[in-house]
Order: C-alpha cells, then sequence, then structure tokens
C-alpha cells in the first residue's frame, strides 16, 4: 500500500490568510498551521539560493514528526549551469538540509523548457554522481524527453519522473522509480490573487486518480503538490484532491470561503 504525501507548492502566502490561514496568523505561523493541514510541502524558496542551516533547522522543528519537505534544486544547477560542472554545488545544496533528517522527500530537479535530451549525456554524467542516500525526481519541460531512451535512463539510476499537469506536455505516469512524483502547475500567472479557487478542476483530478490507481500497488509512496495557478488557490484544491483520494484525516477545516463555483 503506498503512503501519499501531499501539499501545495509553497505555504507562505499573504493572500491565503482569511480562506487558509485564520485571520491573524502571523508569518512565523503559516507553516506550524499548514503541517496540521497537510503533510508534506514542496519548498521553492530553495530554488533561489541554498538555504541557511538555521532556516533548515526551524523547518524541522516546526513540523510534525511525519511531516515531509521536498526541495527544488537551486536554478545555479540547473539553470545557468545546466548541470555541468554542478557537482560541487549540489552536494552543499543536499548537505544543507541535513537538519531535516528523516522528514527530507525526494529532492526536485526541474530542468528548463529549452534543457532537451540534447543534455542527455550531461544528465547522465549528473545522475551517476549523485549522493544515494537521497531519492531524486526530475522534471522535463522539453518534450524531446518523452521517449523510452530517457525512460530507460531514469530507471537505471532509480530516479522519478515528474508527472506534470502542465500545457502543452503529456498528463501521463512514467514509472521510473518505487515512487511516483506529480505536480499540478497551470499557466504561470493565471492569477493575481490566491484566496480562492477559481476554477472547478474536480472532474481533471479524478482522471488523475483513476490514471494513478494502477500504480499504487507497485510503489512505495506517491508525492503530490499543487500550485497556486493550477485552479487559483493551491490550498483548496489539496484539499479537494484529498477527499477524493479519501485522505481524511485532516485536523483542520479552512476557515473560510474554499472556492467560488
Amino acid at each position: 500500500m503506498s503512503l501519499w504525501f501531499l501539499g501545495t507548492i509553497g505555504f507562505s502566502y499573504k493572500d491565503w490568510v482569511g480562506s487558509f490561514y485564520p485571520i491573524g496568523t502571523a508569518q512565523r505561523g503559516y507553516l506550524s498551521y499548514y503541517s496540521k493541514v497537510f503533510n508534506s510541502v514542496e519548498l521553492d524558496t530553495t530554488f533561489h539560493s541554498i538555504p541557511q542551516v538555521k532556516t533548515v533547522q526551524t523547518w524541522s522543528t516546526t513540523t510534525p514528526t511525519e511531516f515531509m519537505f521536498c526541495l527544488k534544486t537551486p536554478r545555479t544547477i540547473t539553470h545557468d549551469l545546466g548541470l555541468k560542472g554542478a557537482h560541487g554545488l549540489m552536494n552543499e545544496f543536499i548537505e544543507s538540509l541535513l537538519p531535516l533528517q528523516r522528514k527530507t522527500g525526494p529532492i526536485l530537479i526541474q530542468l528548463p523548457p529549452s534543457y532537451s535530451q540534447e543534455n542527455i549525456s550531461v544528465l547522465d554524467e549528473f545522475l551517476e554522481i549523485l549522493p544515494l542516500s537521497h531519492n531524486y525526481a526530475i522534471e522535463f519541460r522539453h518534450p524531446s524527453w518523452y521517449n523510452q531512451k530517457t525512460t530507460k535512463l531514469l530507471t537505471h539510476y532509480r530516479v522519478a519522473w515528474v508527472s506534470l499537469d502542465y500545457p502543452n506536455l503529456p498528463k501521463q505516469i512514467n514509472l521510473t522509480a518505487d515512487f511516483l512524483y506529480l505536480r499540478w502547475i497551470g499557466i504561470n500567472g493565471m492569477y493575481h490573487h490566491h484566496t480562492h479557487e477559481r476554477v472547478d478542476k474536480t472532474n481533471q483530478l479524478r482522471v488523475w486518480i483513476h490514471t494513478l490507481n494502477p500504480y499504487l500497488e507497485q510503489i512505495k509512496a506517491v508525492y503530490g503538490y499543487f500550485n497556486n495557478d493550477y485552479a487559483g488557490f493551491a490550498a483548496g484544491t489539496c484539499k479537494r484532491f484529498m477527499q477524493l483520494t479519501g485522505m481524511n484525516n485532516i485536523e483542520h477545516n479552512m476557515p473560510y470561503q474554499e472556492r467560488l463555483f
């Protein structure tokens, strides 16, 4: 039976106060409240820089024992260097996560849209030297990666192929590890405010659940994260998905209106 780790991409959104966080919640209280509703989060903040040890320690001490963090690899590694000569920085990044200990989930390696399969030898070299102490998931945004060559490479290293709900890319499961990693992203900048769900995605979520079901007996865990741009309000959409999957062990109800439909 697979474990489910579900949450949102980020949690520090001021416009969630009133629709997710209770009115009056200070920013320092966001993560503590969030971790009582969801059991995981994907942190985008590490995409911009390697976190300070003190910050990582705060993440760890603020959350329950079974809470899971998935962290995005810094853009210096994935976008600026294109994975070339990046092993020193990657090791530095991984070492910065040590205070999380068992709360560290798969490390997300998001490649830029321009990064095509012409770079597969660079990716191969990068994956070969990654520390085996962690799990990894790779997100491809260039369509050239969607073939058996990629499947074979990721399966060899037991790295998960991130499944995306993202414009102009296949919405499919490519099983290459003993866990699945899914991201519901949407169009960047689609909504200026993220206080409520703007679009009813229930039918699309049911399709994803139907697609996932055949794999659940083959894997150890499912990691899934929602972006605000997917339906306007990631916390509300994630809660909806949890309800559809039967995960009703939510300690807090959202205090105000969750959607506009």
